[in-house]
């Protein structure tokens, strides 16, 4: 049973971005957020690709034999050369010939963090890393978190709402950044949808598979569906959206297509 009434919440800048922890209930949340933030520090300085000095770096620079690089290294690598193939090469974390996994990265050491989190007996909790949303517990006894999409085309409201618990949240879209995710295969800006949220266990993958979808527009739904495990929802240029079945479809105003799951399309488990 949960403490409704403690909570603690901690935001950091970190790799970039804002990384936010809302600790909700029992354990040692001092402790916790301190590890935590250590960590997501630790993987600035590891794997950002503006380091020079960076892991990240000196593998795209081939400065690092295989017995040199660390088991995190090789772990994201491992994840990223999966994602890569699962999708055709619509995500690649060599882009333009430099090595930037910042798209795996990202929601990865939020999952790493929820380990130092659940160490310190802190079990209901959320990390939201730079927008995309891991979750733990409840953030009351039997309630499940809310976590709101940003609207694409109003910044004053939201496309839909996640419900749930123990699940990840990842949205790639043209936000704050404009058409900055490319097309690996031809380095076009990728154009055809202007956000994909994809829900499931792994933020690691969830940010992976929301970019690659993103490049794959038109097929990307169709391909999601065939993932174990994952849901998106796509809004288009356009206006329309699309969601895979088990994606919640809450939209005032917007018919939304549903794709159903399909055993046969490619995908990674």
């Amino acid at each position: 049973m949960n403490d409704p009434v403690r909570r603690t919440v901690h935001a950091e800048p970190v790799m970039g971005t804002v990384v936010s922890l809302d600790l909700r209930g029992p354990g040692d949340h001092a402790a916790a957020i301190a590890d935590a933030v250590a960590w997501f520090h630790e993987v600035d300085r590891r794997f950002s690709p503006f380091r020079p000095d960076s892991e990240t770096s000196r593998h795209g620079r081939g400065e690092l034999a295989d017995a040199d690089r660390s088991p995190e290294l090789v772990e994201v690598l491992t994840a990223c050369e999966a994602v890569t193939l699962a999708s055709g090469g619509a995500f690649d974390a060599w882009r333009g010939g430099r090595f930037d996994p910042s798209a795996y990265v990202k929601g990865w050491s939020a999952g790493r963090a929820a380990r130092l989190l659940r160490a310190r007996g802190c079990a209901d909790w959320s990390i939201t890393a730079g927008g995309d949303v891991l979750l733990s517990g409840h953030p009351e006894p039997g309630q499940p978190w809310r976590v709101g999409v940003q609207h694409p085309f109003d910044r004053t409201a939201l496309a839909t709402t996640v419900q749930g618990t123990d699940l990840a949240v990842a949205t790639s879209g043209t936000y704050e950044r404009g058409r900055h995710i490319v097309d690996p295969l031809t380095g076009a800006g990728a154009h055809e949808a202007v956000s994909v949220t994809v829900i499931g266990p792994d933020l690691g993958l969830a940010d992976a598979y929301s970019t690659a979808a993103f490049v794959l527009g038109a097929e990307g739904p169709g391909w999601l569906a065939g993932i174990a495990g994952y849901e998106s929802y796509t809004v288009w240029a356009d206006g329309r959206v699309t969601a895979t079945a088990g994606f919640p479809t809450r939209v005032h105003g917007v018919p939304v297509t549903v794709v159903p799951h399909a055993a046969g399309l490619a995908g990674a488990a």
